[in-house]
């Protein structure tokens, strides 16, 4: 990957102050925040100061962005929403204490991977995954883009997670399995068998609770 520069960082809640933390521990330049909430213009987070809301990117056409939301639809709407108004250059970080063998793993733009992640071979990542830090993924594993993986979540061999998925904190997945569109597998669960798409499941073994929108 190419290094990346400078920084706008989509978002100033506590995911945003983490990859904050990231990109400094890549040696990353953060210009800055960009935020919808008017009460955070002028906010400061170490060096970095939140600039203005989202509709603002293109006066920093000359930096790379991520977006640092933890809700995967949101991240959807802001990035279609950016896209309306030009080209926007998405980062793709990925923490140094994080195990990706790039050689084996395929990463989307503007994807994040936390510390202290492994991911083992032939995994393919979409465009806009959240991983959050210490998660495990294993071999042959398909990760779709807009997915959000909550710290300390472990993915088996050959499993599928379809586009705007989500999996809470401390949360297995059993090898194999699908995870439909949209879906929602809740903390701390044990996923034994496929969930459909835009469906919330939960417990040990995890089971349907009700639709997930």
């Amino acid at each position: 990957m190419v290094p990346v520069r400078n920084l706008i960082i989509i978002g100033f809640g506590g995911l945003g102050k983490e990859v904050h933390w990231l990109a400094a521990r890549l040696g990353v330049n953060v210009r800055g925040f960009l935020d919808d909430n008017p009460d955070l213009l002028g906010a400061k987070f170490c060096t970095a100061t939140v600039l203005g809301n989202v509709s603002n990117w293109e006066i920093y056409s000359d930096c790379e962005f991520i977006i640092a939301i933890g809700n995967p639809r949101v991240r959807k709407k802001i990035r279609e929403a950016m896209l309306a108004h030009g080209v926007p250059q998405f980062a793709t970080l990925i923490d140094p204490s994080a195990v990706v063998d790039l050689s084996q793993v395929s990463v989307g733009e503007g994807s994040l991977i936390c510390a202290g992640t492994t991911c083992t071979v032939e995994i393919n990542i979409g465009a806009h995954v959240v991983i959050n830090p210490s998660c495990s993924i294993a071999h042959e594993v398909i990760i779709k883009d807009f997915v959000t993986l909550a710290p300390m979540v472990a993915v088996s061999g050959n499993v599928h997670i379809e586009c705007l998925a989500e999996i809470g904190t401390g949360s297995c997945v059993r090898q194999g399995l699908d995870l439909g569109a949209g879906s929602m597998l809740g903390m701390g669960s044990v996923l034994t068998k496929n969930i459909p798409e835009s469906e919330l499941f939960y417990g040990n073994p995890a089971k349907y609770i009700r639709a997930w929108e």
